[in-house]
């Protein structure tokens, strides 16, 4: 089971701008294969780092308005939002140590 919960332009304000913890959002698509290898590490991330760090997944096929808004641009892109503003980026899959160094470190 993952531990990572999906977001759409619906339920973004109070999942990702109102939290009170930073928020990772992995912006993937069904269709992306570098999505399809990144998700097992964004998954582990999201175990060890619960309670401090809230993890999330933004289908951009499903949640266009935000991900237009954010100017994403490819997929995957990681995003580390902290009282609502993104603080950090990362495009691309990679390795857990780089990804958790890049975004969290």
């Amino acid at each position: 089971m993952s531990n990572v919960a999906e977001v759409t332009d619906a339920n973004w304000d109070a999942e990702v701008a109102k939290s009170t913890i930073p928020v990772l959002v992995d912006f993937h698509a069904t269709w992306c294969g570098p999505c399809k290898v990144l998700a097992p590490v964004v998954d582990e991330i999201a175990g060890d780092m619960k309670g401090k760090v809230k993890v999330v997944k933004c289908d951009v096929d499903n949640a266009q308005d935000t991900a237009s808004s954010l100017g994403i641009m490819s997929v995957p892109t990681l995003v580390l939002f902290q009282g609502g503003k993104e603080v950090r980026r990362r495009v691309g899959a990679g390795q857990k140590a780089q990804i958790v160094k890049d975004l969290l470190g």
